[in-house]
């Protein structure tokens, strides 16, 4: 019994950190459809759009890439939502930085529903946020 509580003495730590994570992740989405020109949501939901998701999922999985390298590195809580807003500034920095660069035309394509396009954001969310994980890492 004393194994068992000992394993769940950090409980109140990963409630702390899972639960700020939540909101984070919430913040991120918030912020990114606020960057975006084209309604992730409306795409999805209602025109029930593959390249939208694909997209939009990749920027989530992107920034969940980094926030999980903060939280695994981060010394206390504070610590760790700092290098969360670290993350997530540049995870839109990356989007804009793609929108405004390489793909002038990727939000137009996307809501055009062209699933290469949606790959190629995804791809490009996740390249970022395992870069930005791997640079958190001091």
């Amino acid at each position: 019994m004393d194994q068992i509580l000992t394993s769940l003495s950090g409980l109140g730590n990963f409630a702390l950190y899972f639960i700020s994570a939540i909101i984070l992740l919430f913040v991120f989405k918030i912020l990114y459809a606020f960057v975006t020109p084209h309604d992730e949501w409306k795409l999805v939901k209602q025109d029930k759009s593959a390249a939208a998701a694909i997209g939009f999922g990749g920027a989530m999985v992107g920034f969940s890439l980094a926030l999980a390298s903060a939280a695994s590195n981060s010394t206390h809580l504070i610590d760790f939502i700092v290098w969360g807003a670290v993350a997530l500034i540049a995870q839109l920095f990356a989007f804009a930085l793609l929108r405004f660069t390489f793909m002038p035309k990727i939000a137009e394509r996307i809501s055009n529903n062209e699933t290469s396009a949606g790959i190629m954001l995804a791809a490009m969310s996740i390249a970022v946020g395992l870069l930005n994980a791997a640079c958190m890492s001091y």
